[in-house]
């Protein structure tokens, strides 16, 4: 097995089992290493840490698959086993969705798996996961028996990271293809969900438990959903009784989709679909003096790194200012951020920033997180990105 030296001192974050090592922490490295090649991880002084994957142009050089001296392992097996314990800790539906890997935190780096009432769809973002991919689709197909075929998108920009190609290419490497649309069950609602083009891997999956929270406080309310996307919180809080919801998004193919899922659910007649910038349309509101019961702030990525969150804080505070002033007496806000580089900690002081030049007092009546099925490894704090505060106005 081809080695990786670490410089004096920088194998701190590898003996705390974090699962990545940065370029700058090498001192050394075979540079014949194949790209998701397995290497030998040693300290300065030459002793084994552990092994992990090869990715030459990445910033994260080295993803760790093993820790400690142990003994030689096969790749394969490690897929397979890995693979297995993940499976087991779902519960697949025939007509539900759900997250199957989460990549470093179910210790397969760079693999997600998102099933759809039996369509697989991966995002592969390591070098690692590239290289093993017609290995991946086939355990999956073995695996999971409920499985129709293993399709795979490579348009994520992470995958640029590591050197791999980024294409608006959705591959179905084993089994059938998807329909153009999947019908799913949330909730005891009924999605459409575009896996070719839509966000992530055509869900939002990772908001399952904000979206029935936000139906269950809905009951009676007005709504307002912005970046709604195909409208999901929307959707639930027509379900739960809101008297009218309004969905904003920039993407008139999103709202044609939410739309027709309104329509599918009997809701139609309580959404409005309105494409326009979140921003604008929120200072339109505010010059036209419109109020909400309830709004639900769920903005794109606004960082991807800790020096991006400082700049993004500014987007995030006019916002979540503009949804305040917004908001009815004793109105709610549920507000998200799904950046990894923005702690809650950080967020909680933006949020209380806009309270005070709101001048408006909140308090918090709940928080969120990703979904269950997108666990998060206690070593990897990187792996809790998303996080959700919803707040209510004193008056």
């Amino acid at each position: 097995m081809k080695e990786v030296i670490l410089q004096k001192g920088r194998e701190r974050s590898v003996l705390r089992r974090h699962p990545w090592i940065f370029s700058g922490a090498i001192a050394k490295a075979d540079e014949s290493a194949a790209p998701g090649e397995t290497v030998c991880v040693k300290n300065a002084k030459g002793e084994t840490l552990g092994c992990g994957a090869w990715s030459p142009v990445s910033q994260i050089r080295v993803r760790m698959l093993a820790f400690g001296p142990g003994p030689a392992f096969s790749t394969a097996d490690l897929l397979a086993e890995r693979l297995g314990a993940a499976l087991s800790r779902r519960t697949i539906r025939p007509s539900g969705a759900v997250r199957l890997v989460n990549a470093e935190n179910d210790g397969l780096p760079g693999v997600v798996v998102d099933a759809y009432a039996g369509h697989l769809v991966c995002q592969l973002t390591s070098a690692w996961s590239e290289a093993r991919k017609a290995r991946l689709a086939a355990a999956l197909l073995a695996k999971v028996p409920s499985a129709q075929g293993v399709s795979v998108r490579n348009d994520l920009d992470a995958r640029r990271k590591e050197g791999l190609p980024v294409e608006p290419r959705f591959e179905t490497v084993a089994g059938t293809e998807p329909p153009e649309r999947i019908e799913i069950e949330e909730n005891g609602l009924r999605y459409l969900v575009d896996v070719r083009k839509g966000h992530k891997t055509g869900f939002y999956l990772d908001q399952r438990e904000a979206r029935r929270t936000v139906g269950e406080l809905a009951a009676g309310r007005s709504v307002l959903n912005c970046f709604c996307y195909t409208g999901g919180f929307g959707h639930a809080a027509a379900k739960g009784g809101a008297a009218h919801v309004a969905q904003v998004d920039v993407s008139a193919d999103a709202l044609a989709l939410g739309s027709r899922i309104a329509a599918l659910n009997g809701l139609s007649d309580r959404e409005e679909f309105v494409e326009a910038d979140v921003f604008a349309y929120l200072r339109t509101c505010r010059d036209a003096g419109r109020t909400f019961d309830l709004i639900v702030l769920d903005p794109p990525k606004f960082a991807e790194t800790k020096a991006q969150a400082l700049k993004a804080a500014r987007g995030y505070k006019d916002i979540n200012l503009l949804a305040m002033k917004l908001l009815s007496p004793h109105g709610i806000l549920a507000t998200f951020s799904c950046s990894g580089a923005m702690t809650p900690e950080f967020f909680d002081t933006i949020l209380r920033e806009a309270a005070t030049d709101a001048r408006r007092d909140f308090q918090i009546v709940a928080r969120t997180r990703q979904a269950p099925d997108h666990p998060v490894a206690l070593n990897f704090p990187e792996g809790l990105y998303l996080k959700g505060v919803i707040l209510r106005a004193f008056s």
